[in-house]
């Protein structure tokens, strides 16, 4: 909630005297004050936004009071669960014109998230962004400082951060059981959309019920096509992150958190080439590549005093088993399709998405498992991971609650830095192919070196522009 809106209830009620204040018991079984109330705002209601406005709504523990989209048809469900509600199809619109919205979820694809939740936060909304945080690495450096300026309450929705499966990892490393750790293997079997294809042609028409303009937002402008909108623009980077967005987040948490890491200092990729009918291999710089493999290098931490390789693979690349672990069992999810392994000195952990099903093997050759204290039916949606963003919020800033989110921007917003990180390889993988002579060749230099405070590639210069971009006159990302 608004600190001016709450400081004014409790003021009022306060000044007016002691008998006006009525005890919570007083009001029924189950009754909330409007005063305990956040009002609430969702950018972007469709798709995961769905979700994400339910889940912080809370079965009425809060209000909803607005909801944007480029698109009311995919509304119908959260339109009919709030009917109530003001309706846009342009953020910046209804930021101007609703005054009394204390929160905003935003859910939009990738390349919004930044200018939507920098607008917000300016205005003294707390926000919960869903992952990646941002399109790009300035874009994060941004939210993180602007959340400390602005003093409002963050949340990226990487929901598995607040999974007590992660805690406890964290607190296995910490007990010394699998000891130091040098080598971390991530992996998804992402993309499960179009991705290392041709750029899309032709004319379409536009359907009525779509706010194009809004739907492109900062980025360069391309005229409608439905090989971006809905859910295939993920592969183009124009609008996407490609596999490392979509997943990184929710994979990459549970090593990030339990070593402690910081800011890399060297990334290095290798990515799938598309190729034509006559098998000469190509490469799209508009477009995220089929499949990649990125190594990601960290020095040595307070938590863990190694250095640390990891190695990100997508595009169904998985990583080779573990000796540790026994032939008939798959690190990560049931399937394998999805997970991380983190290679100590004592043992080996695994993970699968979101941090479910967190074990450990001994070099022992014991075996370490975690079992939930509650059932999935009897947990919080999404590890309550919403519903701690709302309660810190309605505490405000200034008490503390929020330095206990599992994903606040102070920790989410260099985590997601280095999530893009391995992007900015890629792009430049690309670049520097097209800039090779002579026709297809693989290019000399692969190993970017990173300066973290600077936010700055200190070894290929051309790779930096990559840490930012240029944004559509209009859409500008609001400066500090």
């Amino acid at each position: 909630m608004s600190k001016s809106r709450r400081e004014f209830i409790r003021t009022a009620a306060m000044a007016a005297g002691a008998f006006y204040i009525v005890p919570r018991h007083v009001l029924g079984r189950g009754f909330i004050p409007p005063s305990d109330k956040l009002n609430l705002a969702a950018i972007g209601g469709g798709g995961k936004g769905h979700s994400d406005i339910i889940n912080a709504w809370d079965n009425g523990h809060n209000n909803v009071v607005a909801l944007c989209d480029i698109e009311w048809k995919k509304m119908e469900q959260v339109i009919g669960k709030f009917p109530a509600a003001a309706k846009y199809t342009d953020f910046r619109e209804m930021l101007d014109k609703h005054k009394d919205i204390d929160a905003v979820t935003i859910s939009t694809p990738d390349h919004t998230h930044a200018v939507a939740a920098m607008a917000a936060m300016q205005l003294g909304k707390h926000v919960y962004v869903q992952k990646p945080l941002t399109h790009n690495i300035h874009e994060a450096r941004m939210l993180t400082l602007a959340a400390r300026k602005y003093k409002v309450v963050t949340q990226m929705g990487n929901q598995g951060a607040s999974n007590p499966g992660v805690k406890k990892m964290v607190e296995w490393f910490d007990s010394g059981l699998i000891g130091k750790v040098d080598r971390v293997h991530v992996w998804t079997n992402r993309p499960v959309w179009p991705q290392g294809i041709p750029v899309p042609g032709g004319t379409h028409t536009k359907p009525e019920s779509v706010d194009w303009e809004s739907w492109v937002g900062p980025a360069k402008w391309v005229d409608y096509n439905p090989a971006y909108h809905p859910f295939k623009w993920r592969g183009w980077w124009n609008f996407g992150t490609g596999a490392l967005g979509d997943m990184g987040c929710h994979l990459i948490d549970a090593p990030y958190r339990v070593l402690g890491l910081g800011y890399p200092t060297e990334v290095e990729c290798s990515v799938g080439a598309v190729y034509t009918r006559d098998w000469t291999p190509e490469w799209i710089p508009e477009g995220c590549p089929p499949s990649s493999v990125v190594q990601i290098k960290f020095g040595p931490t307070a938590k863990n005093r190694s250095k640390v390789i990891m190695t990100w693979s997508d595009g169904g690349i998985r990583p080779f088993h573990p000796d540790l672990m026994p032939t008939d069992e798959l690190p990560g999810d049931t399937d394998g399709s999805n997970g991380v392994i983190i290679i100590g000195t004592k043992g080996v952990m695994t993970c699968g998405t979101y941090g479910v099903n967190p074990r450990i093997y001994t070099s022992k050759g014991g075996k370490i498992e975690f079992v939930p204290e509650k059932s999935p039916s009897d947990a919080l949606p999404e590890y309550g991971h919403h519903r701690s963003w709302t309660e810190a919020c309605k505490a405000g800033f200034e008490s503390g609650p929020h330095k206990a989110l599992t994903s606040s921007f102070d920790y989410s917003g260099p985590m997601t830095e280095t999530v893009l990180m391995g992007n900015l390889a890629i792009r430049s993988y690309n670049l520097r192919v097209q800039k090779s002579q002579g026709g297809f060749e693989y290019p000399g230099r692969k190993l970017l070196t990173w300066d973290g405070a600077k936010m700055k590639i200190t070894n290929f210069d051309d790779a930096n522009q990559f840490v930012t971009r240029e944004y559509r006159k209009g859409w500008e990302l609001p400066t500090l």
